[in-house]
């Protein structure tokens, strides 16, 4: 590994472990962590600060990550969006059902992008930007089925918990680094999870592969 790299590769794994550290972490834990003297770390911290991405130290000695991932993320939606958008729109096509991408946003569900069916006489409207608790709806609860352990459907099926008379079903899109994701529909009709499942499971497997 070249030092330029090196430099490059201790910064980010800085940026990790201040992001996974509600509380913070203090230089001395960054040292440890990364195998390497303080100094280095005042250097890799300085360099974060610089660009908004690491905040100063405060009272109790921690460092905390910075509010300039909030603009990288914003960045990055867009590129979701883009990358869901056909397996959206065949998902919506194909159940008459409003179809969205969501995603986990300081530890709320967030809806990235959203594709409504074009040829039903109503369906329901699920605006870009909402938000809901992780535990609530559809989309919140197949995220969290990622982190599950024990075995469990491959999709997770709710009714009116968000709105009354809506059903959704949704999957976790699975096996990209770095992303909490779903997919799943949304309907004023009830939803069969046994036939709608495997179709939002397959939709999820495709939005995973736009995006590898």
């Amino acid at each position: 590994m070249t030092e330029s790299s090196q430099t490059l590769d201790r910064g980010l794994r800085v940026l990790a472990l201040l992001a996974d550290s509600p509380r913070g972490r203090s230089v001395a834990d960054l040292a440890a962590e990364l195998g390497v003297g303080r100094a280095v770390v005042y250097r890799l911290l300085a360099t974060l600060r610089a660009h908004n991405l690491a905040l100063p130290a405060r009272g109790d000695g921690r460092v905390r990550i910075g509010l300039g991932v909030l603009e990288l993320a914003r960045r990055v939606r867009p590129l979701l969006a883009e990358a869901a958008a056909g397996p959206l729109r065949r998902l919506a096509e194909d159940l008459g059902a409003t179809a969205h991408l969501t995603v986990v946003d300081a530890g709320e569900a967030l809806a990235v992008a959203v594709v409504e069916p074009t040829w039903t006489d109503f369906h329901v409207a699920y605006r870009v930007g909402s938000r809901h608790p992780l535990g609530r709806g559809a989309a919140g609860r197949a995220i969290l089925l990622a982190g599950l352990a024990e075995p469990h459907p491959p999709y997770a099926a709710t009714a009116g918990e968000l709105q009354a008379g809506a059903h959704g079903v949704a999957a976790p899109v699975l096996d990209v680094p770095g992303l909490a994701a779903s997919v799943g529909v949304v309907a004023l009709t009830a939803l069969d999870p046994a036939t709608v499942g495997p179709r939002v499971v397959r939709a999820a497997a495709a939005v995973a592969t736009a995006l590898g």
